[in-house]
């Protein structure tokens, strides 16, 4: 599942300012009714048979005999399921998944399909845990199959989990239906009965009932039977042995494209009618990239057919169901008429996201969703190398870099957690949907890779492939199969190494000093935030890599404990540790080692690669707010920025000089006189010091994707900066494009900077919301929205968020990243906030407690708060949802940021304005 990068702030600017199952393994004991004697049927001397959260084990389904027929018309749907079960210890119960479904019947058959009772079996349910529990009358022996049959009935779910209605809406204005799926993690069991647990894995055999005019799709390949009363019913093959998260279906009314890869597998891209011409990109990435994963991977992708929906209602950006993945409208059609070049980099790294999860997930999946990075996060790093490899053009390895900074980011928090962590219940398991199962699981593989070698990386993966497919691993077992392509003492140095990575929290600091021909090395944990609350002593296997200027090579050296050194001559002038962030760790020069790097890049910046300048300034700015630098140091490192031709470093410094900004820009109202010259000194800095990358940029969409990515982010800040070319070219485009009367097409890499400058007066605002309306793309109506958010007047500002409430103009979908543009907006700051306490229950509603848009929500709406009186407000409305507030890591994550950035100003506000007094004289 690939989650929605929400905006708040790009990546880099984030790094600044925020961002094994627990019980023992069940015994196969069950319930049994003492020998001899037969219970009455009626349930009210039978109590609930089960007291845990996971299903019993004694109990294994085996194949899923599943009837739906939807009715899009009362929005609800009727069904009956079959499973096969295999029994495994004597017992009178079958205890399963269940939510929200009325249960009308419940039978249990033998082998020869002959019922076990003459009458229908007392069904008992167990809201709190999702579960409900089948009583038979006669024992089900053990060793055993036995069908249990089960009809049902529901209402299509509001929302976005289980089995939900979506709409969407024609040019002419006519409103459309469709229903659609989404089961990761638990949410199956709101569609049918079932054992909703990833280790349960079987077989499906799916039928839907139809009325003529819309089409219905499911994991596997359909024929069509006519059925009484003018329905028609898709019965669909049976499926390979799979997770119930992974069963998909949908009903509706769309077009598609297809084609087939080079071994023959069918591909079509499904979408609303009037979309349809937005899927000739999708259908070409994905046809590329299930070859390359084929390749890649050297196993066949296992199902005849992927089909790939967009569905208008979509809570996260995409998800894997094998062989119908279905996607938001962002993450698949592609415009090349209102979509930018970041636009066609999103569509074309969510489907190698979720392609490779059809081996990464599908086909080897986790066996508890405490390991849940094993899909999420090697699917996270495939985006990568399927990306690089089928579109080398896009640079996708430019963006690398910040996927890791966003995880380190997140991981120099006191509140950060192991990458393998415990998870329970829904809640707990919806969370472990975040940046660390995804971003920072990525970086400790592009780590690993570097470590072992590409090609004992790709072996070790295929050999894990092999070995688990159609079956549940846990972590243990990926580095079992990574090691063994070598040799045994391979072996024990990864299952040693990767444990530390992965079974405790937190990012190592690496403190280097020189002395003499010796590199003396120390390791701490990175914080951030002070005063951990875990006095663990934490110790990690850290694969070092160093380069220096007296060779090309690239040193390697591991580093096992606490302290260490390295022997580097005493002819080398300069030593820069982790060569192009390929380890998952920070460094700091001691002792004047920040100087020399600032020296060597003022006098000779290209002895180091781009990746490593990059890394260079994200880690002094990331030591200045630990407290370990100076922000003067850092500064004055990012002064060759007028030499640097490279867009990932100028981005890079450029990002923290903005995000200061920004913050500074909300901090007004508490220090009116200094922090308003403090910005003003702050803009005519930045203007003036990236005047000449500013006055290069043209307002086209010509040059490679790194110019235009610089483009992009350039004239937004400059225009946001109140920069006067800027605007006037700004406001004489959005001139042009509103005479036009939307018939001229504004280049697409700086179209949402020409709206965000039109939306600022009345006029340009309303014919902005307007064509937000009608508008029927995706990637359009973002850029819309995005400006929408900048107007300067909070009554729009608070109409937007009332309409996000609402539903109807600006989908629900989009609300929580509505909130977090709302509040990146000055005026805009406390207006999300108080939106967000005021509809909190709305919003939990809306979403579901645990879900990555209520983190996002609660974080990026704090994110930048950094005065006490704001602290204290937060920590007050936490203590008042106590209740939901325990169950949420957010909330300790977000305190952990506003502490981060009180500091930082306590730190840093006087030396950030004598170092510009400084520069500006």
């Amino acid at each position: 599942m690939v989650l929605v990068r929400l905006l708040v702030l790009s990546l880099f600017h984030m790094s600044l300012v925020g961002s094994q199952p627990t019980q023992s393994q069940q015994q196969a004991s069950s319930p049994t009714h003492p020998s001899g004697e037969q219970s009455p049927l009626g349930t009210g001397n039978l109590s609930f048979p089960w007291s845990r959260l996971r299903l019993p084990r004694y109990i294994i389904p085996l194949h899923y005999h599943l009837l739906l027929h939807p009715n899009l018309t009362s929005l609800s749907f009727t069904g009956s399921v079959q499973i096969q079960i295999d029994v495994q210890n004597n017992t009178n119960w079958v205890v399963l998944h269940s939510k929200g479904l009325q249960i009308s019947k419940a039978t249990i058959l033998d082998q020869n399909l002959a019922h076990l009772s003459d009458q229908v079996l007392p069904v008992l349910h167990n809201p709190s845990h999702e579960q409900i529990g089948i009583f038979s009358p006669r024992v089900l022996s053990n060793g055993q199959k036995y069908f249990l049959y089960i009809e049902f009935g529901a209402k299509l779910a509001e929302g976005f989990y289980g089995f939900y209605k979506s709409t969407y809406r024609t040019s002419t204005g006519e409103t459309r239906t469709l229903a659609s799926t989404h089961f990761e993690p638990t949410s199956a069991r709101m569609a049918f009965p079932c054992f909703d647990e990833p280790g349960f894995k079987a077989n499906f055999s799916i039928r839907i009932r139809r009325s003529p005019e819309y089409i219905s799709l499911s994991n596997m390949p359909v024929k069509t039977v006519e059925v009484d009363d003018g329905l028609l019913e898709d019965q669909f093959d049976a499926s390979v042995k799979m997770s119930t998260y992974l069963v998909a279906f949908v009903i509706c009314d769309f077009k598609s494209v297809t084609a087939t890869t080079s071994s023959g597998v069918q591909v079509s891209i499904y979408a609303a009618p009037e979309k349809w011409q937005q899927t000739r990109y999708a259908l070409e990435v994905a046809v590329k990239m299930l070859d390359f994963y084929e390749e890649y991977f050297n196993i066949h992708y296992p199902l005849p057919k992927q089909d790939l929906i967009a569905i208008p209602d979509f809570q996260s950006g995409a998800m894997e169901n094998w062989g119908l993945t279905t996607y938001r409208e962002t993450s698949l059609l592609f415009d090349p008429l209102t979509s930018s070049i970041s636009d066609q980099l999103w569509v074309t790294m969510v489907i190698g996201h979720e392609l490779a999860h059809q081996w990464f997930g599908n086909l080897v999946t986790m066996e508890w969703w405490n390991d849940i990075w094993l899909n999420e996060g090697f699917a996270r790093y495939m985006e990568y190398i399927s990306v690089e490899a089928t579109y080398p053009d896009l640079k996708v390895e430019e963006y690398l870099l910040h996927t890791c900074f966003a995880a380190v980011g997140h991981d120099s928090l006191n509140s950060s957690r192991p990458i393998s962590s415990p998870a329970e219940n829904p809640t707990q398991i919806k969370q472990m949907f975040d940046t660390v199962s995804y971003d920072k699981g990525a970086c400790v593989l592009h780590m690993l890779r570097h470590f072992l070698s590409d090609d004992v990386f790709q072996s070790g993966i295929v050999r894990y492939l092999r070995k688990y497919s159609y079956r549940n691993a846990h972590n243990q077992d990926l580095w079992d199969s990574l090691a063994n392509v070598q040799t045994q003492t391979t072996v024990i140095v990864v299952k040693a190494m990767m444990n530390t990575w992965t079974l405790q929290k937190g990012i190592p600091l690496v403190t280097v000093t020189r002395k003499g021909p010796r590199l003396l090395l120390r390791q701490d944990r990175f914080l951030r935030t002070v005063l951990p609350s875990d006095p663990l002593c934490f110790l990690w296997h850290i694969p070092l890599t160093y380069k220096t200027d007296a060779s090309s090579t690239i040193h390697r050296h591991l580093m096992t404990t606490h302290t260490d050194s390295i022997h580097i001559g005493e002819e080398v002038n300069w030593v820069k540790v982790n060569t192009d962030m390929t380890g998952y760790y920070v460094v700091h020069y001691e002792d004047g080692g920040w100087d020399e790097m600032t020296k060597l890049l003022l006098e000779n910046h290209t002895a180091l690669s781009y990746k490593d300048r990059t890394h260079l300034i994200h880690n002094a700015f990331q030591l200045v707010t630990a407290g370990h630098l100076s922000l003067d140091k850092a500064l004055d490192l990012i002064g060759y920025l007028q030499l640097e031709t490279h867009t990932v470093p100028l981005l890079q410094g450029l990002g923290y000089l903005e995000a200061f900004y920004r913050m500074i820009e909300k901090r007004n109202e508490f220090d009116l006189t200094h922090a308003v010259s403090l910005c003003a000194l702050l803009q005519t800095y930045i203007l003036r010091f990236f005047r000449a990358v500013i006055n290069q940029q043209t307002w086209s969409d010509s040059g490679s994707v790194s110019e235009r990515r610089l483009r992009s982010d350039v004239l937004s800040l400059a225009c946001h900066l109140d920069d006067p070319p800027c605007l006037d070219r700004a406001r004489q485009s959005f001139k042009d494009w509103l005479q036009s009367n939307g018939t001229l097409n504004l280049p697409t890499d700086v179209a949402e900077t020409v709206y965000s400058v039109g939306a600022q007066d009345d006029h340009g605002w309303a014919s902005l919301l307007h064509t937000y309306n009608i508008s029927l793309s995706a990637a359009q109506k973002n850029k819309i929205l995005f400006a929408l958010t900048c107007s300067r007047d909070a009554n729009k500002l608070q109409r937007l968020l009332e309409l996000g409430l609402e539903g109807k103009v600006i989908r629900s979908q989009d609300l929580s990243s509505l909130i977090l543009m709302v509040a990146r907006n000055p005026q805009g700051h406390h207006l999300a906030w108080n939106f967000v306490k005021k509809n909190w229950d709305t919003l939990v509603e809306k979403f579901q407690l645990g879900s990555f848009c209520i983190r996002n929500i609660i974080i990026g709406t704090t994110g930048q708060f950094s005065s006490p009186e704001e602290l204290a407000d937060v920590q007050l409305f936490f203590e008042s949802i106590k209740e939901q507030a325990s169950q949420l890591r957010a909330t300790q994550v977000a305190l952990d940021n506003m502490q981060k950035n009180l500091r930082w100003f306590q730190r840093n506000l006087e030396t950030l304005r004598n170092w510009l007094n400084k520069q500006m004289q």
